[in-house]
Parts: structure tokens; sequence; C-alpha cells
């Protein structure tokens, strides 16, 4: 069995996906009808533009969407569609691609979407008031323990459930920065800040939360080709109105991508396909099932090398 799965923000790279566009026309269509429904040439961000722009949470989160999708498209130019995955996932915004991809959503509104979730939670937080770090060498437990002790009268949350080895906590700075310290103090292996520019899956994005859920109950939302491993819950759901509802709750929930990794693994998967720029996920599904494999295809070089 196969799951499509789909990268979150800090994949994000000038010029991905333009050799796609170059290459498949059903490629250079998406890029097309993202600047359409979003009313700019993105594109030309994501190609020419420059690093610090495009790494803008509302930039980043469409044109990471644009890139996956424009893969999933020269993928089916080669004969390859969405029937031959068993489940979709992706990692944070990438839960947006997966759905986009199984055609629960269109790929406009799902443009649409993303820019708006990005607004919203950069607007949640002011600029230097929240912080996210990256811890390095402990468990899940371990971290959201250390989290909940350092957040006092502040919010620290464990944000993103990684891999075995890698915890990512959010919410106020003094707050993570105590939480750092104490990981450090308790056996991490490194605890590194991250260049992020919100608290992003911790309560404190409930601005974003509710701007999403005003802005998904407006949206038709299809049952999907095949079942959605959602951030939140870590299993496969399928029914629009859960999905609708798990999609506000993952604004200010954790992403259990461990857990999901695993539940598709004990599901029957045994080889993933990580769809869109950047080689993370793949990375961190070798480190959660090594008996599984993992393939990337964000170049034509990945999708061409299919036919042998």
């Amino acid at each position: 069995m196969r799951a499509f799965i789909f990268p979150g923000q800090g994949a994000q790279t000038v010029g991905m996906g333009r050799a796609l566009a170059e290459r498949w026309p059903e490629a250079r269509a998406v890029f097309d009808e993202v600047d359409e429904a979003l009313g700019e040439k993105l594109s030309a961000l994501i190609w020419d533009g420059d690093q610090a722009t495009l790494t803008l949470t509302a930039n980043a989160q469409p044109a990471l969407m644009a890139t996956s999708i424009a893969a999933l498209r020269a993928l089916e130019a080669e004969g390859i569609s969405i029937a031959d995955a068993s489940y979709v996932a992706g990692h944070s915004l990438g839960e947006y691609s997966a759905l986009c991809a199984a055609g629960a959503l269109t790929l406009s509104d799902t443009a649409r979407l993303l820019r708006l979730r990005g607004q919203a939670m950069q607007e949640a937080v002011p600029v230097g008031e929240g912080a996210m770090a990256a811890i390095l060498g402990l468990d899940f437990a371990t971290v959201d323990q250390i989290a909940r002790e350092a957040a006092g009268e502040e919010v620290c949350q464990a944000a993103n459930d990684n891999d075995p080895a890698q915890v990512v906590i959010s919410g106020h700075v003094a707050a993570v920065e105590r939480a750092a310290a104490l990981a450090k103090e308790r056996g991490a292996k490194r605890a590194l800040m991250l260049p992020v520019s919100a608290p992003f899956h911790s309560t404190l994005m409930q601005h974003a939360a509710t701007v999403m859920a005003e802005a998904l109950a407006a949206v038709d939302i299809q049952p999907p080709a095949v079942p959605l491993v959602a951030n939140v819950r870590a299993e496969a759901v399928t029914e629009p109105g859960a999905i609708r509802r798990l999609l506000v709750e993952q604004v200010t929930g954790s992403v259990r991508w461990r857990e999901s990794v695993l539940w598709m693994g004990e599901a029957g998967v045994t080889e993933f396909w990580e769809i869109g720029a950047g080689k993370t996920l793949c990375g961190m599904v070798r480190r959660i099932l090594p008996e599984a494999s993992c393939r990337n295809f964000g170049q034509p070089e990945d999708i061409e090398a299919l036919r042998a």
C-alpha cells in the first residue's frame, strides 16, 4: 500500500516547481490557476522572487501547495493518479495540499484558503511575542511535560510531534526559551530556536482558528477520493463535516505527524511518496518507520525515473 504525503512550511525555495511547469503543461496550468485565484502573479515570486518574501507565511503556504499539486499533475500525465494511493496526508499546510490532491477542495479554493490562513496566523500574535523551537533527542511525552512546566502564566505547547527524536514547541518567547533551556538540562541533544514569524499550532493562534472557521464554513468540501489521515487525530477521515472541523482544530492543535505515519504503517502502508518541494517528510518517515520506503517527487527527473 502507498500513501501520498505533502510537505509543510519550511520546504519553500525560490525556483521550486519551475522545471515541472516547463516540462508539463498540466503543471504549468496549476500555477496559472493559483495566480488567477489570488489575483496576483504568485508564480513570479516563486520562480524569480527573493527567499525572504517567499518565506512570508501568506506567500509560502499557497506557494508550497501549488508546487505539490503541480508535481501531482505531472505524475498524472505519466499515468499515476490519486487512485494509486490508499491514503493522503500532509504536514500542517500540507493537509490542504492533500485535500486538494484528493479532490475534496478545488485548487482555487485551496489557494485562497491558504492565503487567508497565512495572513490570519501572522496577524494572530504581534511580531516578537511568539516563538518556536525544535527539541532534538527527547520523545514527545518528555517534551510535552517540559513545555507545561515552562509555561507558567504564559503559553508553551508541544506543537509538532515530527518523529521519535524531534518535537517542536510553540508559545510566548520567554516560555519557549525557558522550555528550551530545561530540555537541555534533561538531556536534549539540541534545542534550536526556529526562524519563524509566529507561534504556530498553539492556543495563541485562536484568532486564526476563528478566521478559518468562518472561511471553511463558506467553502464546499467533497468526500476525498482516498481517506485523509488528519494531523490532529492521527487517523483517517472522509466525512466533509469532520474534515472542516479538524482543519479548524489544526490551527491551534498539535501536528501529530509521528503518530499519523505509525497509523498508516499499521494500516498496511509500506511506501510513502512525498509530493512537492523538499525531502523533509521522507527523512521523518525513515526515522519513524525504518522498514518503509519513501520517494520524493518534486523534480522532473524524479517523475521520469518512474518509466524505468
